[in-house]
């Protein structure tokens, strides 16, 4: 069987170990059971939720190695290797982690496909109406997530979206949607995997309303249950979507939606959980936070891999990381700035070389996790947060056909408010400095969060490193101009040659 199909085939065993969501009970419903009741079907939830446990997607390759490809991070002299390639842009199309993450997103999108057949099969019998809504949702849920795995595949594995007509003649990514049934394994156009991406969030959308009288604040159920997706996580990746496709007019929609609704607030370094810990340390320190619209959801039993790992490599004796932070991403911060002090702390390592450097503290780890399963260095992914709608909206609008530099102004302002322990001002764009404001702003907020790769893609832009001490001489000099193929990831090679498969490669396979 062709390996693109072993992915899909088997993703619900791949993915229906014990939940990490108090939602589901334990156990799942195998692929070759019946499932004749909405309750069955609730069970199969647990395979969509489940796969992003996966250290291949956010709690590891997903968010990580974008970043570490790019300018944001130096491998220091003695690492473990760790990531190597992808750093050093030795990037083939049999590299591990790349494959990793394409199969973990198609057995991801394998669970919904799953989950849709099952729910087409079982709503036809059903008379309640509390049912049909329940299974609806359930629908809901699968088809974001579906959309969220192929948006993924595309900022990957595709060219930028320049436009709708060029976007036909550009290569996509193999769509699958039916769980049985053969499809052609042939990438389709990057149209109409951006249209699949699309189509499915508006059936999402359909089936996650919330209540019109949901009150956040009486139940918090949006702040504290983060988890689970509903329409405002559809209005998020929708807004994220179309500014990657450069649909300025819907991304300043959508992103309105999130931030108008104030469902969602800003986690501010001025507003103090306790006397010692403001909210958005608080925020990095438990993964609670009133700006986290959704997260990948751990407990101390049931959770992914560990973010802040090759940031640290602690043994309780010493630290020896990997990677250490960027010279030039340290300096963008002002001394006001308090997401310095959340992202970065400066030790000494416990090299020979004794290379002292402030490391990345932002994944040093959910203390609860610690506490109660001594778990190091693991948070829960926050996929998507308030503050990236900001950002998304001012870039929307500075690239409108008539640019409106004073509202971006206002989104930026706003955030640097939250972020400044003193922020008086107002953030002044015009033609000449917007997208530089813009582009700085997104490397301080969103810091190894696994959008500097596909960034850098968007704005046309290559990168040089220049290096720093205890930089390892190989790759520290590196520079890379925009048009390098390794932009756009390989297909993994076994894909490829897969008997019957027709997938035509990317450049950088070549």
């Amino acid at each position: 069987m062709k390996k693109i199909t072993i992915y899909i085939m088997l993703a619900l065993t791949l993915s229906v170990a014990q939940s990490c969501l108090d939602k589901f009970p334990e156990g799942a419903v195998s692929e070759n059971k019946a499932i004749t009741t909405v309750d069955e079907a609730d069970q199969a939830v647990i395979g969509i939720y489940s796969s992003f446990l996966s250290s291949a997607l956010y709690s590891g390759y997903l968010t990580l190695l974008p970043d570490i490809q790019s300018d944001f991070v130096y491998a220091v002299n003695g690492y473990t290797n760790t990531y190597g390639d992808i750093w050093r842009w030795d990037i083939l199309a049999t590299n591990a982690q790349i494959e990793a993450v394409y199969g973990s997103l198609y057995s991801l999108i394998g669970n919904c496909n799953f989950l849709l057949y099952i729910a087409e099969k079982l709503k036809p019998t059903l008379v309640d109406d509390d049912e049909i809504d329940r299974l609806e949702s359930y629908c809901g849920e699968a088809y974001f997530a579906r959309a969220l795995a192929y948006s993924e595949l595309i900022k990957l594995y595709c060219v930028d979206y320049k436009g709708d007509e060029e976007a036909k003649n550009e290569l996509g990514v193999v769509l699958k949607t039916k769980y049985y049934e053969e499809q052609p394994i042939k990438r389709a156009s990057l149209y109409d995997s951006y249209q699949l991406v699309l189509n499915d969030l508006d059936k999402a959308a359909e089936y996650l309303k919330l209540d019109e009288d949901y009150d956040p604040a009486y139940d918090g159920y949006l702040y504290n249950n983060a988890v689970y997706f509903n329409e405002y996580t559809v209005y998020a990746l929708r807004a994220r979507v179309a500014l990657y496709m450069r649909n300025y007019k819907e991304a300043i929609e959508y992103s309105s939606k999130i931030i108008d609704s104030k469902m969602y607030e800003l986690s501010s370094v001025n507003a103090y959980y306790s006397s010692s810990v403001n909210f958005y340390d608080y925020m990095w320190q438990s993964d609670l936070s009133t700006e986290v619209i959704w997260k990948v959801g751990f407990t101390s039993t049931n959770y992914g891999g560990a973010l802040g790992s090759v940031f640290f490599n602690y043994d309780y004796t010493s630290f020896k990381p990997d990677y250490v932070p960027a010279q030039w991403v340290l300096e963008l911060y002002a001394s006001n700035d308090m997401r310095y002090n959340a992202f970065f702390y400066e030790t000494t390592t416990g090299y020979s070389h004794g290379l002292t450097w402030p490391l990345l503290y932002k994944y040093w780890g959910n203390q609860s996790l610690y506490n109660e399963a001594q778990l190091l260095n693991t948070s829960m992914p926050k996929v998507f947060r308030l503050s990236e709608q900001y950002l998304i909206r001012a870039e929307a609008y500075c690239n409108l056909e008539t640019p409106d530099y004073t509202k971006a102004g206002k989104d930026i302002s706003k955030l640097l408010s939250a972020r400044c322990s003193s922020y008086g001002g107002s953030a002044a764009l015009t033609a000449s400095n917007a997208m530089e404001i813009i582009e700085e702003e997104r490397v301080k907020e969103l810091y190894m969060e696994g959008f500097r790769l596909q960034d850098l893609k968007r704005w046309g832009k290559g990168f040089e490193r220049t290096p720093q001490d205890q930089s390892l001489s190989h790759g520290s000099s590196l520079k890379v101009a925009a048009d390098n193929p390794l932009f756009v990831w390989p297909i993994p090679q076994h894909e490829i040659e897969s008997p019957g498969a027709d997938i035509e490669p990317n450049e950088s396979n070549k």
